[in-house]
């Protein structure tokens, strides 16, 4: 009965094995010793069937098991499900996204060395989950039979440091969730802890606030903090270097407000550029939002079924297919970003104007950012707390945020594609951070966020041109409404905040006021570029 309220829930077809056959507690040995432990699920028989691997650091039972094990083993496949080093029983130290490649490449060998596989290996699952596919995809002889990525990235660097700046709100909130989740309890939502982890966003030096947070150290915290300025000291977590040699069909699933957006895009584009077998779908979901799972579970349930099972009808679909946000529909296209998009920049203008015309001569806006008092976050890609979209008014109203707006628009206005923004800007201390944000404001003055980048400035005390990358989006901007752009020098806590005086991210405690100059003359043409469908 619980099986097929599942199915139904998840908008699946009839299952094709009523009860799969389940073996806990697999013990998969590591070269170094470890013993990592897995559930299998398979079909009732004894013959051998290719596996399909989902490793995963947040336990194998649970909604883990349900959702990759149970749910895909009533669709006819066979699946182990395991937790990686250090996780739920796994032995060994966990050391996030850095042991992942080793481990993954000696549990499939393990895993094909077994009369039940008959040698076949497909991955599947959202998050570290894909991280985990991405880890032992490019090396693997035999190559993977598919990849099933949702919400994930080849490399996660570029999600830890946008623009080179710490991505605090997503990596405390992370670092909290796997710091507490075997304890007693840990599953159910506790508002208490919620508001402790979020308190201690504000908590310096940053390289304590998992203790603020949680009351015991998290070594991912201690990680990611203290290499804030060196992130390539995570090369060996980067997989994209192999997107232009793979070979396995992938099939992937997104949403326009998921932290590792712009990465799994990119990983899309190479892969279609090399030739490879891929698709994209792309929603109007957060990271983890419960809207996303029914659509993700059946894009990878149908993957698997036609590079496994053989069964083709879903492969007849295009290769993209994405959610047009305040418009309502599905769009097909045959690549991303659509062929049809073209680019369009908006100027900043005197007087808090946005046009096409380039500006005219004008004195720069001058704005201070305080660290003591940073500009606040509101909405966006979050893990947490106020997510996706939100009246930005507030944070607008105040005085450490420019505010560059247009005319009414005369007709809808839809932008599918990549977004940037060019602001050349002076600071007076040369340590500083831009941020950037392209809003919707409807004919009562709500300022809704679309998408938005930000940018830790070269050093020095100089006019600097930054160029900042905003999130890909595809946005139907209604008729009567003006696109609004924002400029300040931070969005607390969702990023670190920069304390002006160029100390490490992970031990800065001391701040100095930084006073902002954001020039759009003829010589400094700021503005932000659109992807303009249609």
């Amino acid at each position: 009965m619980l099986d097929r309220l599942v199915d139904k829930v998840l908008g699946l077809p009839a299952a094709v094995v009523p009860k799969p056959v389940v073996t806990r507690d697999l013990v998969i040995p590591m070269p170094d010793g470890a013993r990592l432990l897995a559930d299998r699920y398979r079909p009732p028989g004894t013959e051998p069937l290719p596996v399909v691997l989902v490793r995963s650091p947040y336990g194998r039972r649970g909604a883990m098991g349900l959702l990759f094990g149970a749910v895909f083993a009533r669709r006819g496949f066979q699946v182990v499900v395991q937790s990686v080093r250090g996780t739920f029983g796994s032995g060994g130290e966990f050391r996030a996204f850095r042991q992942e490649k080793e481990d993954g490449l000696a549990t499939a060998a393990w895993l094909r060395q077994q009369p039940w596989c008959d040698g076949r290996l497909a991955m599947a699952g959202a998050s570290y989950l894909g991280h985990t596919q991405w880890a032992v995809a490019p090396y693997l002889d035999p190559p993977l039979e598919a990849m099933c990525l949702g919400v994930t990235g080849s490399e996660f660097t570029t999600a830890f440091y946008p623009g080179g700046v710490l991505a605090l709100d997503n990596m405390l909130s992370w670092s909290a969730t796997i710091g507490r989740q075997e304890e007693r309890f840990a599953a159910v939502p506790n508002p208490v802890q919620t508001k402790r982890t979020r308190a201690a966003m504000s908590h310096l030096p940053l390289r304590h606030a998992d203790v603020a947070a949680i009351g015991k150290p998290v070594p991912f915290l201690e990680d990611v903090t203290t290499h804030a300025e060196s992130p390539e000291s995570w090369a060996e977590t980067d997989h994209s270097g192999g997107l232009d040699a793979l070979t396995t069909p992938t099939s992937m699933v997104t949403g326009w407000y998921d932290l590792f957006l712009a990465r799994q895009l990119r990983d899309f584009k190479a892969l279609q550029a090399a030739g490879t077998r891929t698709r994209l779908t792309v929603g109007p979901w957060k990271h983890g939002e419960p809207a996303s799972f029914r659509p993700m579970v059946a894009d990878q349930a149908s993957w698997l079924a036609a590079h496994l099972l053989d069964d083709r009808v879903q492969l007849r679909r295009p290769p993209v297919r994405i959610f047009l946000q305040r418009a309502d529909r599905w769009l097909d296209f045959e690549q991303w970003p659509p062929a049809e998009s073209e680019p369009r920049f908006l100027h900043l203008r005197a007087a808090g104007g946005l046009a096409d015309e380039r500006p005219g001569e004008a004195t720069p806006d001058v704005f201070t950012y305080d660290p003591a008092d940073p500009t606040p976050t509101v909405g966006g890609p979050m893990l947490t707390g106020e997510a996706k979209q939100h009246d930005n008014r507030a944070v607008e109203a105040r005085s450490d945020v420019l505010v560059y707006t247009g005319m009414p628009l005369e007709r809808d206005l839809d932008v599918i594609g990549e977004v940037s923004a060019t602001v050349h800007v002076r600071t007076s201390t040369g340590h500083a951070d831009v941020f950037v944000r392209l809003c919707d404001v409807d004919a009562k003055g709500v300022s809704l966020n679309v998408t938005d980048g930000v940018l830790r400035l070269p050093t020095g005390d100089g006019i600097a041109t930054a160029e900042v990358a905003l999130d890909p989006t595809a946005y139907r901007f209604r008729r009567g409404h003006r696109l609004r752009v924002q400029v300040s020098g931070g969005a607390f806590p969702r990023f670190a905040r920069n304390h002006g005086n160029g100390q490490p991210t992970a031990d800065a405690v001391a701040a100095v006021p930084t006073r902002f100059e954001v020039f759009h003359d003829p010589e400094h043409p700021s503005g932000i570029s659109l992807a303009v469908f249609g």
